[in-house]
């Protein structure tokens, strides 16, 4: 593992059983998406729905576990779901799953049928460590709207990913930036597994397993490193 990844003490007194796993991958091979990867993301909407068993997926014990993480930074979860809850809920909708291209399939498909968030990013696009904080309300989110690029900044208090450019992901693992998002062109990736109790660490590990299999499979050659979690 070459990336240094670190929870804030104001973090963990926030969730204290938050823990979270990392699958570092290099030589990658990346592309549109292919009829391999929407059939994992179809595999992994029936999957959901066997283990959702009808119920809605902010009624999953995981996913009300993180709602009440984000209540209690003064997120409204109603309204900015994690990312799991919001790929489980378009998964279940006549919607369906995005394609994207074909590595955010793959971590698609683990979230949505392991129902955990998970994120990817672009190893060559991440500026030092990351670390996961409490923002103070300064830090620069740059994002995209109207195909303009924009500045935003959180919320003091809100949790954050950021690396040393500034905000990667806010509101803990809601809304990436574009700056550090898996492109086409992508060869060095870090994903990010987070949990929280109930879910047992030993089920989040057989999601960065499975992930972890599906990276070598779909990029021969690779080089992948699971990092076990950290609470």
């Amino acid at each position: 593992m070459t990336l240094s990844l670190t929870v804030s003490d104001e973090v963990r007194a926030l969730a204290p059983g938050f823990t979270h796993l990392a699958v570092e991958a290099h030589g990658l091979v990346n592309g549109p998406s292919t009829d391999a990867s929407s059939a994992l993301l179809d595999d992994a909407a029936a999957r959901l729905a066997v283990r959702l068993d009808g119920r809605a997926p902010h009624e999953d014990p995981h996913m009300a576990a993180w709602r009440e993480v984000y209540t209690a930074f003064g997120a409204k979860p109603s309204r900015t779901r994690n990312s799991a809850e919001a790929l489980a809920k378009r998964a279940l909708s006549g919607a369906g799953l995005p394609r994207v291209n074909l590595l955010v399939d793959l971590y698609n498909a683990i979230s949505v049928a392991h129902l955990v968030p998970v994120g990817g990013e672009d190893l060559d696009r991440v500026r030092g460590g990351m670390r996961l904080v409490r923002a103070t309300g300064d830090e620069d989110f740059v994002t995209v709207a109207a195909g303009e690029e924009v500045v935003e900044h959180p919320e003091a208090g809100e949790v954050v990913w950021c690396d040393d450019t500034g905000v990667t992901c806010r509101r803990w693992n809601w809304r990436q930036g574009p700056r550090t998002r898996l492109t086409e062109e992508t060869v060095s990736a870090v994903f990010l597994l987070e949990s929280l109790p109930p879910m047992p660490v030993a089920a989040a590990d057989r999601a960065a397993t499975e992930l972890a299999e599906l990276l070598e499979k779909f990029s021969s050659g690779a080089r992948i490193d699971l990092v076990p979690a950290a609470g």
